[in-house]
């Protein structure tokens, strides 16, 4: 099979042009030699069916960062048909440099200048005819948010798989070649492109003014995440509503009929253990789906990397830096991806101490169990505020742990941050993107969920012979063993089963309660606002927030740290600060009488 890369610096659009190319294809695969993950979809081009690679995005082939040395190593190790290189049309003069890089390397290539709508507003002239002369190659100008010039950029990645059937690898004496690249750039930006030499006042320097302000940049970003939370929320739960009512018509117009004859722990293995369990679950779907649109926003319109900047005289008084905080935010999609990001970081040190605060961020599967506690035991309203509560939680304890923690992971490495200008994306963009990521969530967690509910059906109904989730049970005496454990955090005995399996993944827990209590989605909630007040449903919550990271995430930490210590460190410190950050909260709030 034919093999095409596309390459590119970060903030050019990468990613957009490759999936307008591939659609929804795209996998997650691994390459001999190469220690990371890469995305891959397979099209038909031409009549050809090719593969094409989505390689991280870099600054400079010739740099020390994990991702340029991934690149390099991928280069230097499989064969490609071709290169596609995505530059930002608006900074040729800073972008072209890779290229020239990329050049040296002697494989087939395609240059596609992103950004043309920018371009346009901004005054840059770029004669296409005279930088393809100059370069010696295709250069087609397009701009993948909007899809102008994408058809012309599909037929040059075309014809280079055409004129190239042999794949080939790139040319090791190209990798050390750097002395005469600096002079070719000049001599072709100056040939080719037309800058003006002071860029008209754009809407990019006007927000900054305000956004990036000293005093006024963080307090109006932490409202901006307060709106998101209030948005997801309003928008979210009818459709959560809808979504519960569905489930709760198929269960009761199709599932019991169907399953009136069958035997009592067949029917009660699927109703209450398989499809309450993945129905609870599912019900969270569309807040799930709202919640990423909404974060596409923040971080496609160029504000996540302004909240670095802001935040990097913060983070470096605790060791870390603006990319750090980043990362942090990155987590709250999923920690595994986020811990993978910081090979951005040279520092190991720098590297070490953000995977270890990585962890206390948000993540999609403890966002779904926050919006199942909040919605059964608080008003609307307050629901808000409890959810925005937590995502302060998690800061603080990143902080706390960055400052427990910098004496022994201790970098001097400077930050180096591009601020992309403003944009908005597409309405189609956000649908994308929200679906996209949940679909991500659904599809690694559906084998860890119904594995999950499995296992505590199991645990909840045997012996067969008790009551389910009896004293009697496995999962009743699992219980009785940790009750000594929790009873001081106000966390009940099925409830601490259910943090038990959470070790495992955290989307398992909601689940999990609702085989335990043998409970639908409309009636757990139900069940759960009757047995706990606010104060022990808020200790469950800090616990699930804080605690040890599920076992994907152990798994990630291992394998970039390459520390069996790192990692053991990793799991023992959040487990021993959620169970004292919990104590502190629960024990204090019933000593004040609530």
């Amino acid at each position: 099979m034919k093999r095409i890369a596309l390459l590119g610096m970060p903030n050019t659009g990468k990613s957009t042009f490759f999936n307008r190319l591939t659609g929804a294809g795209a996998r997650v695969g691994n390459w001999p030699g190469i220690t990371v993950d890469l995305l891959a979809a397979k099209i038909l081009l031409g009549g050809t069916m090719v593969e094409v690679v989505d390689l991280p995005g870099i600054y400079n082939l010739h740099g020390f960062s994990d991702d340029e040395q991934v690149v390099r190593h991928f280069l230097e190790s499989q064969t490609v048909n071709g290169l596609v290189v995505i530059l930002n049309a608006t900074q040729l003069d800073r972008q072209l440099a890779l290229l020239l890089q990329l050049k040296a390397l002697k494989l087939p290539m395609t240059l596609v200048l992103n950004m043309s709508d920018e371009a346009r507003q901004l005054g840059v002239k770029i004669d296409l005819a005279e930088l393809a002369r100059n370069l010696d190659m295709p250069v087609t100008l397009i701009s993948a948010k909007y899809g102008q010039g994408f058809e012309s950029a599909r037929h040059a990645i075309e014809q280079i798989v055409q004129h190239n059937p042999a794949a080939r690898l790139a040319d090791a004496a190209g990798l050390s070649q750097d002395d005469r690249i600096e002079v070719e750039l000049d001599r072709i930006v100056s040939g080719s492109v037309s800058t003006p030499i002071t860029l008209p006042p754009d809407i990019t320097r006007r927000l900054d003014r305000v956004l990036l302000h000293p005093w006024l940049g963080l307090p109006l970003f932490f409202i901006t995440v307060f709106l998101l939370f209030q948005l997801v929320y309003g928008i979210g739960t009818p459709l959560q509503d809808g979504m519960n009512w569905g489930l709760e018509q198929i269960k009761s117009g199709l599932l019991q009929p169907a399953l009136v004859h069958a035997p009592l722990p067949l029917r009660s293995f699927i109703q209450d253990g398989l499809f309450d369990g993945i129905g609870t679950v599912l019900s969270f779907l569309p807040i799930i789906v709202v919640f990423f649109m909404f974060m596409a926003i923040i971080e496609d319109s160029g504000y996540l990397a302004r909240a670095a900047y802001l935040m990097d005289a913060v983070m470096a008084r605790l060791g870390l830096d603006g990319r750090s905080f980043v990362m942090q935010l990155m987590g709250f999609g999923c920690n595994v991806p986020a811990l993978m990001g910081t090979r951005v970081m040279r520092s190991r040190a720098l590297r070490l101490l953000t995977m270890l605060v990585i962890p206390f961020s948000l993540c999609s599967a403890r966002l779904q169990v926050f919006l199942f506690f909040t919605t059964a035991i608080f008003a609307p309203r307050a629901a808000a505020m409890v959810m925005f509560s937590l995502y302060l939680m998690s800061f603080l304890m990143a902080f706390l742990t960055a400052l427990v923690w910098r004496g022994k992971y201790r970098s001097v490495e400077p930050l180096l941050l591009e601020l992309p200008p403003y944009r908005f994306p597409t309405f189609k963009q956000l649908i994308a993107q929200g679906w996209q990521q949940s679909q991500h969530f659904l599809k690694g967690a559906s084998g860890y969920i119904v594995g999950g509910v499995i296992v505590v059906w199991a645990l909840t109904h045997y012996p067969f012979s008790v009551p389910p989730a009896s004293p009697a049970t496995l999962a009743g005496q699992l219980a009785d063993f940790m009750a000594p454990l929790f009873q001081p955090l106000g966390i009940d005995r099925l409830l601490s089963v259910a943090l038990l399996f959470g070790f495992i993944a955290k989307e398992i827990v909601i689940g999990a309660l609702a085989v335990i209590y043998g409970a639908g989605q409309s009636n757990l909630a139900g069940i759960i606002a009757g047995k706990l007040d606010w104060v022990q449903a808020y200790s469950f919550m800090l616990f699930t927030l804080i605690y040890t990271p599920c076992l994907s995430t152990v798994a990630v930490l291992k394998q970039e740290s390459k520390s069996g210590w790192f990692t053991v460190l990793a799991v023992a410190w959040p487990l021993g600060l959620a169970w004292l950050v919990s104590f502190i909260f629960y024990q204090s709030a019933r000593a004040l009488g609530w």
